[in-house]
């Protein structure tokens, strides 16, 4: 069964190595986290099958990594500095700040019970400002991007020119981003520093509906694809009142958190706001000429937006599941094998050194092509245990009669079974098992 509570993820994560609390030594900092040993293997991986869906295997996508500094003239073309707001109150009481539009109660203060201490509403703008270059003054503000989204549509003409592309294209990019949330909090789902996955693809304006219901149903199915089950997700359109001021029509794929259903991903259907707003803004054309139609638009765009990391706290949820094995309970995570941190784990029977030069032999080959994780501490048995808890699908056990037989054992996590293979077979069985 999926983890039923946070704690569990939360407690795994920071046991075997995923996610720690920033700056624990000093108190922590609130809502920042640093990716361990395996968290930072695994937030790769979401990421490389986002890419791996989203550009590798398309023909019309490119990706571009911009910056994160922009100045302010893009974030008020963009609308940020005017619109990308939550309404803050602050209790009189004990001086905590909510977003007014996340009480349950506006007469009470969930922090310390305090009745009808709020102050007005107003506007708090979420982007983080800060300074460019060694003077401080209005000439040198700048901004962190609150998305990545901005950085594909001011290189629209660069690349719409050096990719030769054509609408419908795509412009991919995955990156950090950040935002000044009022009460981010659920561990790393919602965080003030965080990495997205985002795609703006270009299209003829006639064309935005149905690539829109077309990139509704293909995200949806890259997370039932990687492994969370169907009726953990579902696909929810935005009331009116919920949508962007750029939007014309938005879905979010959610999934079931064990505090209730939350986004991963929205997919917006932008018009041409980006473009003409930054086209005005700058004085240069961004714009598409169509020699075939004899016809010059602007393009709409259609954005799915997703957070690699709620994603990946999502992934890790799903996967939690316990069962028995000869009696003892364990913990086990049921990855997809292209997000596991490891993929394979090499496990010598013995540290003797009659077996360690044969086990390290074959670590060197399979990392060839795979992460790989080498364990030869403690009982075999304990070390399946671990690498059942961290995900990996597949253990490698190098025993004394390979040296015998040239044969090596094959475990899988999610049945326990064994087969014995031959070394000079290991890395094709390996192929076979993972699928890449």
């Amino acid at each position: 069964m999926p983890a039923k509570d946070l704690e569990q993820i939360v407690n795994l994560c920071k046991r075997r190595g995923f996610v720690y609390p920033s700056a624990e030594i000093y108190g922590g900092f609130r809502s920042s986290y640093d990716y361990g040993p395996l968290g930072a293997l695994m937030l790769r991986n979401v990421k490389d099958a986002w890419v791996r869906a989203m550009v590798q295997q398309r023909d019309d996508t490119v990706l571009i990594d911009a910056a994160i500094l922009s100045p302010p003239a893009v974030w008020e073309a963009s609308g940020h500095l005017a619109n990308f707001t939550d309404p803050l109150v602050d209790c009189t009481s004990c001086k905590q700040r909510f977003r007014e539009d996340h009480l349950d109660d506006r007469s009470v203060c969930p922090g310390c019970g305090a009745k009808d201490s709020f102050t007005e509403a107003r506007a708090f703008n979420l982007m983080f400002k800060t300074h460019a270059g060694p003077i401080e003054g209005s000439g040198a503000e700048v901004y962190l991007r609150p998305e990545t989204a901005q950085g594909m549509f001011v290189n629209f003409a660069n690349v719409l020119q050096t990719s030769r592309k054509k609408p419908p294209f795509g412009i991919a990019q995955v990156g950090k981003s950040f935002r000044n949330e009022i009460t981010p909090g659920n561990f790393i789902f919602r965080t003030r520093e965080f990495e997205q996955m985002e795609l703006e693809f270009f299209v003829p304006p006639a064309d935005g509906p149905q690539w829109y219901e077309y990139w509704c149903s293909e995200r949806l199915n890259w997370y039932v694809g990687l492994g969370i089950p169907s009726e953990m997700l579902r696909l929810r359109a935005h009331d009116a009142d919920e949508l962007s001021h750029y939007s014309a029509g938005t879905s979010d794929v959610e999934f079931l958190f064990p505090w209730g259903w939350g986004e991963l991903e929205g997919i917006a259907q932008r018009t041409d706001y980006d473009l003409k707003q930054h086209a005005t803004h700058s004085g240069e054309k961004l714009d598409y000429f169509d020699q075939a139609t004899n016809e010059r638009y602007v393009p709409y765009v259609v954005e799915p937006a997703a957070g690699a990391t709620r994603t990946m706290a999502a992934f890790l949820l799903a996967a939690y599941d316990e069962d028995e094995v000869g009696g003892e309970l364990r913990t086990i995570l049921r990855l997809h094998p292209r997000l596991a941190p490891f993929k394979v784990a090499v496990l010598p029977l013995s540290k003797k050194d009659t077996l360690t030069p044969l086990a390290k032999q074959i670590h060197r080959t399979v990392s060839d092509r795979y992460m790989v994780d080498y364990d030869d501490t403690q009982s075999i048995g304990r070390r399946y245990r671990r690498q059942d808890e961290v995900g990996t699908p597949l253990c490698v056990t190098v025993d004394f009669d390979s040296l015998e037989d040239n044969a090596v054992t094959i475990r899988d996590r999610d049945t326990t079974e064994q087969v014995r293979v031959p070394i000079d077979s290991l890395m094709g069985e390996l192929l076979a098992r993972l699928g890449f």
